[in-house]
């Protein structure tokens, strides 16, 4: 292995933590306590986004549904054939994108405005569509991808499931959703064990 490759490699873990390091001083904190807020009382939560966003998005739809709040993650493609029926008045829709300029997810953002959704945007660019369009705007802050050419969705793809890791902390706390009801529904692998062998 070349010298340099190490050094890269190195390199990256050194980017996405200063990206990490500065997120959270960069949210707007109404936006954040908005977004718990509608997460914590939508019937159902979607997440949309493209590439690299919307495989963190997901992430975050699991981890939604493994503290009870009913989430789903609707594809761009299928969002236009049928999949926006899954949003009703008073759900929370959350569309990711570091631009915020995704075409895919102007459309999904304007369904969900006229069916009476809570909008929520995850973004570095707070002047684009999708953050105007958005009720709550949370930023992204990504100093720079972490390859040697700037443009793999890596230390944006950390950032991003970060906030939704922060986000699900959030929600946990304030719907009071114990290890117990989490015990219920993963009760499979290592942490369903430990913790239905608590709850014995």
């Amino acid at each position: 292995m070349k010298e340099s490759s190490m050094l890269l490699a190195a390199e990256a873990f050194k980017i996405e933590s200063e990206s990490l390091a500065s997120i959270f001083n960069n949210i707007d904190k109404k936006a954040f306590a908005a977004t718990v807020g509608a997460l914590c009382r939508a019937e159902r939560i979607a997440a949309s986004g493209c590439g690299h966003s919307g495989i963190a998005c997901m992430h975050f739809a699991h981890l939604m549904c493994c503290i009870e709040r009913p989430a789903r993650f609707i594809s761009p493609a299928e969002a236009m054939h049928g999949g926006m029926g899954f949003v009703q008045k008073g759900d929370a829709v959350l569309l990711a994108s570091r631009g915020g300029k995704t075409s895919e997810l102007l459309p999904i953002l304007e369904i969900s405005r006229e069916k009476g959704a809570f909008i929520i945007c995850v973004t570095e660019n707070l002047s684009s569509p999708l953050a105007f369009g958005a009720d709550a705007t949370l930023k992204m802050t990504v100093g720079r991808e972490t390859d040697k050419y700037d443009v793999q969705g890596t230390t944006s793809f950390v950032v991003l499931s970060s906030i939704f890791d922060a986000l699900q902390c959030a929600v946990i706390e304030e719907t009071g959703h114990r290890p117990g009801a989490f015990a219920l529904v993963h009760p499979g692998g290592a942490v369903g064990e430990r913790l239905n062998k608590r709850s014995v």
